[in-house]
C-alpha cells in the first residue's frame, strides 16, 4: 500500500535535524540552485521595477533560501507550510531578530545581482515575510501570486501519482499568468529520513516533472542536476519557467 500524504507523522518533522542534515553546511547543489534562481528571476524583472510583486513559498518546510530569492521583487512573500514544526520555525526566522546565520551563505550567492546587492536581507525578511499554515493539497485557486516557489514539496509528501499531480497543479494554479516560478524536485527519491521518522516520496524523473508542468508553464527550462545528497535518489531536478494562460483545475 501507498503512503499518501495524510500518512505522513507531519506533527514530528524536525526542522532543526533538517537543517543540520541539508543546509548547516552549504552542498554545492543547493548553492547552484540558488545561483540559477538567481538569474532566472534577474531576467524576469527590469532591476529598476519597484517591489510590488506577491510571492508564496508553498510548503516552505525548514528552508529560506527560496523565500530569499524573491525579496528584491516583492512587497509581501507569504510562506505556506503545513507541518506545524516548520511553522513554528519559520516564524521564528521571521521574526524581528532576523533569520539565522545558517543561511547567509546563500544570500552571498544571490547578493553577487545587483538587486539583490541593493536589499538588506535581515530587515526585509522580516518586513515583508508571513507565515500561515496551509496544505498544499488545499489551494483552491482563488488566491494568486506574481512570483513562486515550491521546493522538494509534490514529489516529498506521497507516494501516490494522483497526489504528486494535485500537487503540481494546486501550485501552478495559485499563480498569476506570467509569474515566474521555481520548482524542486529529489529525482528517484525512496523516501527520506527526518530526525527519527520516515517521510514518503513520489519517484520522479526529468521525464515525469517535464510532463507535469508542460501544461501550466511557458519557457520552460528543467535542470537535471547530477548531485547526490543522500542516499536513496540520483539527483535533483530544478524546474524554472513562466506560468502560461491555461485554466488551473483544483
Amino acid at each position: 500500500m501507498m503512503d499518501r500524504n495524510a500518512d505522513a507523522p507531519w506533527a514530528k518533522f524536525d526542522p532543526e535535524a533538517y537543517v543540520d542534515a541539508n543546509y548547516r553546511s552549504p552542498l554545492e547543489v543547493d548553492l547552484l540552485i540558488v545561483r540559477l534562481m538567481r538569474d532566472y528571476f534577474g531576467k524576469s524583472f527590469t532591476d529598476g521595477a519597484p517591489r510590488t510583486a506577491r510571492g508564496v513559498d508553498v510548503g516552505a518546510g525548514a528552508n529560506l533560501y527560496p523565500a530569499l530569492s524573491m525579496l528584491p521583487w516583492c512587497e509581501k512573500v507569504l510562506l505556506l507550510e503545513y507541518a506545524q514544526p516548520n511553522v513554528e520555525y519559520l516564524e521564528k526566522q521571521a521574526s524581528p531578530a532576523g533569520f539565522d546565520t545558517v543561511w547567509d551563505p546563500f544570500w552571498d550567492q544571490l547578493r553577487e545581482h545587483p538587486a539583490y546587492a541593493a536589499v538588506e536581507p535581515r530587515g526585509r525578511f522580516g518586513e515583508i515575510v508571513r507565515v500561515e499554515r496551509a496544505n498544499l493539497l488545499d489551494l483552491d485557486g482563488q488566491r494568486r501570486w506574481d512570483i513562486g516557489t515550491m521546493f522538494f514539496v509534490a514529489d516529498s509528501m506521497s507516494e501516490c501519482p494522483e497526489e504528486f499531480r494535485r500537487g503540481v497543479t494546486c501550485f501552478m494554479g495559485a499563480l498569476n499568468e506570467g509569474a515566474p516560478f521555481a520548482t524542486a524536485f529529489m529525482k528517484e527519491s525512496l523516501g527520506y529520513q527526518v530526525g527519527d521518522h520516515r517521510y514518503p516520496a513520489y519517484r520522479v524523473n526529468e521525464e515525469r516533472v517535464r510532463e507535469s508542468l508542460a501544461d501550466w508553464a511557458d519557457d520552460l527550462e528543467i535542470h537535471d542536476l547530477h548531485h547526490m545528497v543522500r542516499e536513496g535518489h540520483e539527483g535533483i531536478i530544478l524546474a524554472l519557467g513562466r506560468r502560461n494562460s491555461a485554466i488551473a483545475d483544483t
